[in-house]
């Protein structure tokens, strides 16, 4: 039961990842984003270097847990799901600030599967290890 909550949970970290870059993606067709992208400004904002390397720090939380959730320990697998959850809420919060119809729906998404990371690990508990 231990390695199908494991799987579980990277699963769901997986699902997160692919509804943001879905998102990003889905941004393209928004009347002038390709414009706005090749001049550096988006939305009034200065696309900088920092600001990118902000952003891939920011999908990095999310990345990462794919793989944590797998090689973790129960004790530190457990707590580290339930922390970057709610460190996910707050980015997908956090970057949706002004959204419109399909942002919506995405953080939606989004959110409800960082919740379903947070109910699952908060009921995880350790099976006894079966003797070989």
């Amino acid at each position: 039961m231990q390695h199908r909550t494991q799987t579980i949970l990277s699963t769901l970290w997986i699902f997160i990842v692919l509804n943001m870059f879905a998102r990003d993606i889905h941004e393209l067709g928004r009347p002038g984003m390709l414009e706005q992208m090749m001049s550096g400004v988006i939305d009034g904002v200065v696309i900088t270097e920092e600001l990118m390397l902000i952003g891939g720090l920011m999908m990095e939380v999310f990345l990462i847990m794919v793989v944590l959730s797998q090689v973790l320990t129960y004790r530190i697998n457990r707590i580290t799901n339930l922390v970057m959850a709610f460190i996910g809420i707050a980015i997908v919060v956090a970057t949706n600030l002004t959204p419109d119809l399909d942002n919506i729906f995405f953080m939606v998404i989004e959110l409800t599967a960082l919740l379903a990371i947070i109910f699952k690990a908060w009921k995880w508990h350790e099976q006894p290890q079966a003797d070989a």
